[in-house]
């Protein structure tokens, strides 16, 4: 409704009579929100007035009839006002509060950054040295930054619950721009550089976004050329490097920002805002809810095209003020950053952290070594490849050592492994699928025992981490905590870690649970297991085939029900419904098992805790009916430094087989320390590396419930160029198989 006071002069060029020229005057009035009003007076009653007086109607016209009585038309055109959502706490300042104080709860993820900047204001919040320019960005600066972006993009035309893609790699305009965009009320579509221009293209139509934010010119030269003609742009922000570097009239007339002009516009159009009430006066101000969708993330596509899984504000809030309970995080602490931002498991994390007071240094998959030493880091988080290279590399300076060398360290380790196997004896650390508890005599004796050996070899393992580990670690860099999710880590290479003095800890989600759903604690860092589920997540593991509820011990499919289960899949109410059921448990499609509950042995502190053996979709069905899970069987070849990459095959086949990816250096040096070939050798045939990895296979997979036959040897590792990896690094092995159809085919002829 709206109210106006009218008054029309008795001048002739405003209005005039058959009788005489009188004046009209309209009294106040309510007015809907219709484009005409209409008033009939009887010109007997008509008034003098010499002004004319608008308020509240911006161009008003008036037309007065002739006659003995007066018809007056309004016509008016009301002006808008503009939606503005905001983050409650973030822009606590700019919000009105109509006398009610506002809450300090967070309601969306950008909320973090007012309780951060009063916390820590003027300590370092992130260290990006390797983008031009270098940066290094306070709390307070970093929330001036963020405020600043984000009304850059209300400028330019961002609006509330459109979708914006946003294709970069991990820096920390990546982490403001995707915080600016959820400030205003967006939702960002989040993919990295290396992903195909095809997969980007699918991700930025489906999801409908209208703009692009993007990481450098080179990126969007890449794909400007099939973007241009298949993708409706609004705008492009470029995050990195100069507007000048983007190929001539591939833009197509799209306007095309720079980051430095955004955060501009965004600083400028503050400032005017905080000194105009007229100009504030100009929006209808609306909160973000926590119920609200703060991101689209498009899985790894594994098997088919990714689909985009909807989280909202409280999927991520939930994360952020519960992965406390998997580690102490202090502020001063230093965490470095180098899987890709978009990946859930760093991103959450990332959120976490600079709530906390942490110091964030990027690196770079080719610096993560030299930044490991010089910066020292108390956390890292990665991905299981990141650890067994780092194992790898480990592994090959002692073996280069000379003989006495390499035999005293390796003998350290070997007792170092044995001290802390029986050590997880004596503290019930050791996990079991079995329900029936042990005895108290037997629990007795396996504790005295243990404790008993455990005593005698403490002082070579105290010996061997004060002259041989410590170095080991001081190379390593991490120095509390390093934690790992995004696959399983494989056994041998935990105990190495825990053998050593490093923390190790295990994780465990999905992209649809936002994605940590479980961890390890650091006084139940249960090897084996991904931890106990985080608070007020529920896990239930069930029969694939009658849905049936198993008991702890047996081996199923996981289901989790909680506040960080995603809202669905974007535009894919089937998948939705295959995923989610009536009563939000989500089909994780992985399969494991809960530990049962001990009170007595060495098992009493594992119960509760969750084991991953493997994806469903992965398991391999023999042509006599038998099901391998080939997790397990790979886990174990890769102990092998002659394979760097194996995918065990053997879909409706008698036997198992394995496409195997050599590592060629080692498996050169070890041919000619076997004398296999002279020692000026540079290379060896594939019938050579064949039977070297059958021998490996052989050594390493004894144990294991089924054994691998025929093998393919490939000389081309899987990459993600080769869409052989997901982006996070995992293989596709549809894609693997597929590559190598025919092969796989005369493998088993």
């Amino acid at each position: 409704m709206l109210g106006a006071l009218i008054k029309i002069s008795s001048s002739p060029s405003c209005c005039s009579s058959s009788e005489n020229r009188k004046a009209i005057m309209l009294s106040p009035v309510c007015l809907d929100k219709s484009r005409s009003f209409q008033f009939l007076f009887s010109g007997s009653k008509l008034q003098c007035s010499k002004t004319l007086d608008i308020k509240q109607l911006s161009s008003a016209k008036f037309r007065v009839s002739r006659g003995s009585k007066f018809r007056v038309f309004c016509d008016s055109k009301t002006q808008e006002l503009q939606i503005r959502r905001c983050s409650p706490l973030l822009e606590k300042a700019s919000l009105p509060s109509n006398g009610a104080p506002l809450s300090d709860e967070w309601k969306a993820v950008p909320d973090i950054w007012r309780s951060s900047a009063e916390k820590y204001g003027d300590q370092v919040a992130l260290v990006d040295p390797y983008h031009d320019p270098p940066s290094t960005l306070t709390y307070k600066q970093l929330e001036q930054e963020i405020l600043d972006f984000a009304e850059g993009l209300r400028v330019i035309g961002v609006k509330p619950e459109e979708k914006y893609a946003l294709f970069a790699d991990n820096s920390c305009r990546w982490l403001v721009a995707d915080q600016g965009i959820m400030a205003t009320g967006a939702i960002n579509v989040v993919r990295g550089s290396r992903s195909a221009v095809k997969e980007l293209l699918h991700i930025y139509n489906h999801s409908e976004s209208v703009g692009l934010l993007i990481d450098n010119p080179e990126f969007f030269n890449r794909l400007a050329g099939k973007f241009c003609s298949n993708a409706s742009m609004r705008f492009i922000v470029l995050l990195w490097g100069e507007k000048s570097r983007l190929a001539n009239n591939e833009t197509l007339g799209v306007p095309v920002f720079s980051y430095k002009e955004m955060v501009k516009l965004g600083r400028e159009n503050r400032a005017a805002l905080i000194d105009s009430l007229d100009a504030r006066k100009g929006y209808r101000y609306e909160v973000i809810g926590s119920d609200d969708i703060a991101t689209l993330v498009y899985t790894s596509g594994t098997t088919g095209n990714p689909k985009g899984v909807m989280l909202s504000h409280k999927n991520l809030l939930h994360q952020i003020e519960n992965l406390g309970v998997l580690g102490p995080a202090k502020a001063g602490d230093r965490f470095l950053s180098m899987l890709p931002t978009w990946h859930t498991y760093e991103r959450a994390c990332e959120y976490f952290i600079f709530t906390r007071g942490i110091e964030q240094v990027y690196t770079t998959v080719r610096t993560l070594k030299d930044d490991l030493r010089n910066y020292k880091p108390d956390y890292m988080i990665s991905v299981p490849l990141v650890y067994e290279t780092l194992y790898s590399g480990i592994q090959k300076q002692i073996s280069s050592s000379p003989n006495a060398i390499k035999l005293i360290v390796f003998s350290f380790i070997r007792i170092s492994l044995a001290y802390t196997e029986l050590k997880r004896i004596y503290e019930g650390l050791c996990l079991t699928r079995n329900p029936e508890e042990p005895s108290h005599i037997v629990s007795m004796f396996d504790y005295l025992w243990s404790k008993t050996i455990a005593t005698i070899l403490c002082p070579l393992h105290v010996l061997a981490t004060k002259f041989v580990y410590k170095k080991i670690r001081s190379a390593i860099g991490i120095q509390k905590t390093a934690k790992s999710g995004g696959g399983s880590l494989p056994t041998h290479i935990e105990k190495f870690y825990e053998a050593i003095g490093l923390e190790v800890q295990n994780g465990y989600g999905l992209t649809e649970t936002s994605p940590c759903i479980a961890g390890r604690r650091p006084y139940y860092n249960v090897l084996g297991s991904v931890g106990h589920p985080i608070p007020l997540t529920e896990f239930k593991v069930v029969d694939s085939e009658t849905g049936e509820i198993l008991p702890p011990g047996s081996k199923g499919i996981i289901k989790v029900r909680g506040p960080p289960v995603m809202k669905g899949y974007y535009k894919n109410p089937l998948a939705t419904r295959q995923a989610l059921d009536e009563y939000g448990w989500l089909n994780t499609g992985d399969i494991g098992w809960i530990a049962p509950h001990h009170s007595v042995g060495r098992s009493r502190r594992c119960g509760g805790v969750i084991v991953f053996e493997g994806r469903a979709k992965d398991t391999i069905v023999l042509s006599s009916g038998e099901n391998v899970e080939p997790l397990e069987i790979e886990e174990a070849a890769l102990r092998s430094t002659l394979i760097q990459q194996i995918v065990v095959i053997g879909q409706d086949q008698r036997r198992l087989g394995a496409v195997i990816v050599p590592n060629k250096d080692e498996a050169l040096l070890a041919a000619k320390e076997a004398s296999v070939v002279d020692a000026d050798a540079v290379d060896l045939s594939k019938e050579q590396i064949s039977s070297m990895l059958h021998e490996e296979l052989r050594k390493w997979t004894y144990e294991c419930s089924f054994q691998i036959g025929p093998i393919l040897v490939v000389d081309e590792p899987f990459t993600i160029e080769s869409g052989l990896l997901t982006p996070t690094m995992k293989i596709r092995r549809d894609q693997v198989v597929a590559q190598y159809k025919e092969e796989i085919a005369n493998l088993y002829k």
